[in-house]
């Protein structure tokens, strides 16, 4: 089977600085992969480069399609929903207008319905917030809203930046939790960044942990996780 994301050669770039030297890794559908490595290894650069929000040189292909050359928007449309570090939702408007934007351009009525139907479905909290403001909503709930954001966009692939940023053990344990539905149940492939390295082994199928914009291991999540020699080098526990 073809993967469903595959990057080659991806070199990134924040104005004549190089930050990813030559990146090559690819997805399976279906699959949950996760990017390791320690604060400015590149992970956060790679999701990046992937959605077209940095200036980027290489091959990514999203369904035996090019995306390298496409606009932002547009590599949304096709199916690749970013979920950025810091959750990136609209703090002064509410949680339902929030889901209302996120789905805004899409045709399909019936669709978003049902995509609404299925946000409620794993963030029932949000429901019951549906007309409170998102900036006053908890870290835990600004979170759940930021996922909801992007399955509004009926996503193949989520890519997810540090979803356990600044949360409480509980409240990282049942967004995972749900992650795992999200993938298990609606069929949709996650690309994991995540300083918790135990936490995104436990929920990836294979990982792939990168030094200063280069891959130097890769493999089974199972793997990595069980070689202590691994963990101590690269995952610092």
């Amino acid at each position: 089977m073809a993967p469903l994301l595959e990057v080659s050669g991806l070199k990134a770039y924040y104005g004549a600085t190089e930050a990813l030297h030559g990146l090559s890794f690819a997805l399976e559908k279906g699959g949950i992969t996760t990017l390791l490595g320690a604060n400015g290894a590149g992970k956060t650069t790679t999701l990046r480069a992937i959605s077209g929000l940095v200036k980027r040189d290489g091959r990514i292909t999203f369904d035996g399609e090019a995306i390298d050359r496409a606009a932002t928007e547009d590599i949304a449309r096709r199916g690749v929903a970013h979920v950025p570090e810091g959750r990136g939702t609209f703090t002064g408007l509410s949680v339902e207008e929030n889901l209302k934007i996120a789905s805004y351009g899409r045709r399909d009525k019936s669709g978003v319905k049902r995509d609404l139907d299925l946000v409620f479905t794993y963030f029932p909290r949000l429901k019951e917030r549906l007309h409170q403001q998102a900036g006053t909503l908890s870290g835990g709930e600004q979170q759940m809203l930021a996922i909801s954001r992007a399955l509004m966009l009926s996503p193949r692939l989520m890519l997810l930046d540090e979803p356990s940023f600044g949360l409480a053990p509980l409240i990282v344990q049942e967004i995972f939790h749900i992650m795992r539905r999200i993938n298990a149940e609606a069929g949709v492939s996650m690309l994991l960044v995540e300083q918790n390295a135990a936490l995104a082994l436990d929920l990836a199928d294979t990982a792939y942990v990168l030094e200063t914009g280069t891959v130097v291991m890769s493999g089974p999540a199972t793997q990595l996780k069980n070689d202590e020699g691994i963990r101590k080098s690269y995952l610092g526990y």
